[in-house]
C-alpha cells in the first residue's frame, strides 16, 4: 500500500498524470536539462519527522540559549533601536482583524482596516508637519531610495542626487541598487570631521541643474543634529531641486519637524513606533510628501482616502485614493511595486502614536535625550574614552572613540563578557573615526543599568582590553 503524507496530498498516480501532460515520463526526465555534475548522488541526510511535542522542546532548548535584549543591557541601534512597547499595542495590533501585511481592497468589506490606515496616515502627517504620507514603505531604507527614483520622475531631465557622507551605509547600499538601473547618479557630500555637520560649501558646488535631490538626515546615522537644516533647504531650493529629509519620529517631541524647515519628501524608520527589534524585521518604511500634485502623483505606495455619502444621513466611507502599483492597470507607468506594504507594523504605530498623544511623545523624547547625554558624558570621563567622537549636539545614538591602543572588538568582547551587548563598531564603516563604536541608548536603559555599563566600559580600558 502506498504511503500517503498527511500534509503532503502529492500521490503518485497525481504525479504520473502531471508528467504525462507535459510529455514526460519520469522525474529524471522532467530535470533532464541540468547537467549530472550538479546533481546531488544521494537522498539528502534528513532527520525523521517528529511529533509536535517534540519539535517544541527543541525550539525551547534552542531559545534557552538566547539572552533577553529587552533587560536594558543592550546598546546597539544603528537605526533600529530597543524601545518600550506598552502591553496594550500588540494586544490590539494582532487582533484577527488586523493581523495582515496588505492593504485591504475592497474596502466595502475592509472599512474597519482602512479607517485604522487613514487614522495612521493622519497621526504621521501632523507629527512631521508634511501635507500626504501614504500607507507605507517597506523600511527605511527603501523609502530614501524610492523618494530618489521619485525625485528623478519630478524633476525631469535631472538625475542626479546627492547624500550626506555620514549616511547610514546599509541604507546607501539599497539607494545604489534602487537608482543605479535608473541611471541616477549618486554624491555624497562632505562632512565636518569633528561636528559631522554637511559642509555648506561643498553642498553648493555640487548643486547644478542636473541635481534632481539631496537627502539629510536629522537626527543622522552617528548621532548627531543636523542644526543647518535651513540653511541647506534654502540652498537646494535656489536650484530647484527637492529636499528629503529622514528622520526619527521619536525625535520630533524635541526637535523641529521636517515640514518646518521646508521638506519636501520626508521618510523614517516606523519601527521605533511599537515594534520590536526582532533581530531586524519586519519594519516599516514611512513616507510622506507636500501637497503638490506633482508629487503626490508620484509617490510610492499607496492612500487611503476618506469621503462621505452623497445623501443624508451622511456616514464617513474610506477607499484607496492612489494606487500606483503595476497591478492597478498602472503596468508600465506604474511608480511602485509595493506588495506586503508594512500594513499591520502600520497599524502597530498608529496604535502606539495615539495612546502616547503629543505629551507622550515629548516625554519619551526628553527621557532618550537625558539617559543618552549622559551615558556620552559619563563616558567621556574615562580615560582612553572620548564620547561623543563626532558631533556637537546628540538625542539617542553617539559615537564612543577608544584609544590607548584598545579596540572596538575588545571592548565589544569585554561588555560581552560582563553580560551587556555594546553599540555597533564603527571601525571599517568608518576608518576616519578610529577604533570606535555607535551606541544608542532610549528610556529602557535605567540609571543603574547605565552606570553598571559605565563601569565595565572603565575597568576594560584600565585592563587593555582584557575580557574579565
Amino acid at each position: 500500500m502506498e504511503y500517503k503524507h498527511p500534509w503532503i496530498p502529492m500521490t503518485k498516480a497525481t504525479e504520473k498524470d502531471m508528467l504525462e501532460s507535459i510529455g514526460k515520463k519520469s522525474l529524471d526526465d522532467l530535470f533532464s536539462n541540468i547537467p549530472e555534475k550538479f546533481k546531488l548522488p544521494r537522498d539528502l541526510n534528513l532527520p525523521r519527522s517528529h511529533s509536535e511535542m517534540e519539535v517544541t522542546r527543541r525550539i525551547q532548548e534552542l531559545a534557552g540559549k538566547n539572552k533577553p535584549a529587552d533587560n536594558g543591557r543592550v546598546f546597539l541601534g544603528s537605526g533600529i533601536g530597543m524601545h518600550y512597547v506598552p502591553a496594550i499595542v500588540p494586544a490590539l495590533a494582532t487582533r484577527a482583524e488586523f493581523l495582515t501585511s496588505y492593504t485591504s481592497y475592497q474596502a466595502e468589506v475592509s472599512q474597519g482596516m482602512l479607517q485604522t490606515l487613514f487614522e495612521y496616515q493622519s497621526l504621521l502627517a501632523e507629527i512631521l508637519e508634511i501635507d500626504v504620507v501614504n500607507s507605507s514603505m517597506y523600511d527605511m531604507a527603501t523609502a530614501v531610495a524610492e523618494a530618489a527614483r521619485m525625485t528623478a520622475r519630478v524633476k525631469k531631465q535631472r538625475s542626479k542626487f546627492l547624500v550626506p557622507g555620514t549616511m547610514n551605509p546599509e541604507h546607501y547600499q539599497v539607494l545604489y541598487t534602487y537608482t543605479e538601473p535608473a541611471d541616477i547618479q549618486l554624491d555624497r557630500i562632505e562632512y565636518d570631521e569633528k561636528t559631522g555637520l554637511m559642509l555648506l560649501s561643498d553642498l553648493e558646488s555640487k548643486m547644478n541643474e542636473k541635481v534632481a535631490g539631496v537627502y539629510i538626515e536629522n537626527p543622522s546615522y552617528l548621532g548627531f543634529i543636523e542644526s543647518q537644516v535651513d540653511e541647506v533647504s534654502k540652498i537646494v531650493h535656489d536650484y530647484d531641486a527637492l529636499l528629503v529629509t529622514g528622520v526619527d519620529v521619536l525625535s520630533l517631541g524635541l526637535i523641529r519637524p521636517p515640514g518646518n524647515y521646508g521638506a519636501d519628501i520626508v521618510i523614517a524608520e516606523g519601527q521605533h513606533l511599537g515594534s520590536p527589534m526582532s533581530f531586524g524585521g519586519p519594519l516599516l518604511g514611512i513616507f510622506g510628501c507636500i501637497n503638490d500634485r506633482k508629487l503626490i502623483y508620484q509617490m510610492p505606495g499607496r492612500l487611503v482616502g476618506m469621503t462621505k455619502t452623497e445623501k443624508e444621513p451622511y456616514e464617513d466611507g474610506y477607499v484607496l485614493t492612489l494606487s500606483p502599483r503595476e497591478q492597478h492597470i498602472r503596468r508600465e507607468k506604474a511608480t511602485s511595486n509595493i506588495c506586503s506594504n508594512q500594513a499591520l507594523a502600520a497599524v502597530t504605530a498608529a496604535i502606539y502614536l495615539s495612546l502616547l498623544g503629543p505629551a507622550g511623545l515629548k516625554q519619551v523624547g526628553e527621557t532618550i535625550a537625558y539617559n543618552a547625554n549622559y551615558t556620552a558624558k559619563m563616558l567621556d570621563k574615562i580615560p582612553g574614552v572620548k564620547a561623543p567622537a563626532i558631533g556637537e549636539s546628540i538625542w539617542k545614538e553617539f559615537v564612543v572613540q577608544f584609544q590607548k591602543n584598545v579596540s572596538a572588538k575588545d571592548v565589544h568582547e569585554g561588555l560581552l563578557a560582563r553580560g551587556f551587548h555594546g553599540g555597533k563598531i564603527l571601525t571599517d564603516e568608518y576608518p576616519a573615526l578610529g577604533e570606535s563604536m555607535l551606541f544608542c541608548v532610549t528610556e529602557i536603559h535605567s540609571k543603574e543599568t547605565i552606570d553598571e555599563l559605565i563601569q565595565a566600559v572603565k575597568d576594560i580600558m584600565s585592563q587593555g582590553g582584557a575580557k574579565s
